[in-house]
C-alpha cells in the first residue's frame, strides 16, 4: 500500500476519460485511465488509497459490474459512478455496491472534484480501519485455546469468579490468563479490550458466507 492517492479512471468514451483525467491532474493528483473495466482488473494490484470513477454502460463489462467484481475480488475502495443515462434500479444497484455517490453525464467539473475528495478521504478512513482490524486479527491469534475463552467471558463481562467456575479452574489461573489477554491484544482497560472484541465480531459478521 502506499500513502500516495490514485485516482482511476475506467470509461470507453475517450473523449469523456480524458476530460476526468485532466481535472484530476489538475488537483494535483496521480491518475491512471483505461478503456475498459476488463483492462483495469487486469492491471490493478489492489493499490490504496484509491478512487474509481467509471460509467456505467460500458462495451463488455459495465461499471456496475466492475464493482461488483471488486467485491467479490476483495479489493474495494471508493468508488464514483457516472452514467448519462440515470434510472432508479442501476442508481439502487450502484450504492447497494457501496457507491460513494452517482453523478449524471455531464457533471460539473466542481460536482465531480469534491465528490473525488470525498472518495479519497472514505478510503482513507476505510484503510486505516481495515489495517487496524488486520492488527487485531493479527493479535488475537496470538491467545491460547484459553485465553479465548477468557477473553470471551470478559467481553460479556462475566467476573473472575464466575469465569473459573465455568471454565472449572482456579481463580488464580483465570487471573494469570486474563494478565496474558491484556498484554497480547495491547489493552491497556477493559473498556478497550471490549472495544477490540466488538471490532473484531463486526468484521467477522461482515465477511462475506
Amino acid at each position: 500500500m502506499s500513502d500516495q492517492a490514485v485516482v482511476y479512471v475506467v470509461d470507453d468514451d475517450a473523449q469523456a476519460r480524458k476530460a476526468v483525467a485532466t481535472l484530476v491532474e489538475a488537483m494535483g493528483l496521480p491518475v491512471q485511465s483505461y478503456g475498459s473495466a476488463e483492462d483495469f482488473l487486469a492491471a490493478y494490484d489492489g493499490r490504496r488509497p484509491a478512487c474509481l470513477v467509471t460509467d456505467v454502460r460500458m462495451m463488455g463489462m459495465s461499471g456496475l459490474e466492475l464493482q461488483e467484481e471488486l467485491i467479490r475480488q476483495g479489493k474495494p475502495m471508493s468508488v464514483i459512478v457516472m452514467t448519462g443515462f440515470a434510472n432508479t434500479p442501476g442508481t439502487v444497484r450502484a450504492m447497494k455496491n457501496g457507491a460513494l455517490t452517482l453523478l449524471e453525464k455531464p457533471c460539473r467539473d466542481d460536482e465531480l472534484w469534491e465528490a473525488i475528495r470525498n472518495g479519497l478521504a472514505a478510503d482513507r478512513e476505510a484503510l486505516a480501519e481495515g489495517q487496524t482490524v488486520d492488527e487485531l486479527r493479527r493479535r488475537y491469534a496470538t491467545l491460547t485455546a484459553k485465553e479465548r475463552e477468557v477473553l470471551k467471558h470478559i467481553s460479556a463481562g462475566d467476573a473472575n469468579k464466575i469465569v473459573a467456575r465455568r471454565m472449572g479452574v482456579s481463580l488464580r489461573t483465570v487471573e494469570l490468563h486474563r494478565q496474558s489477554v491484556f498484554q497480547k491484544m495491547g489493552a491497556d482497560s477493559l473498556a478497550e479490550l471490549v472495544r477490540m472484541v466488538v471490532a473484531l465480531e463486526g468484521e467477522n459478521k461482515s465477511a462475506p458466507a
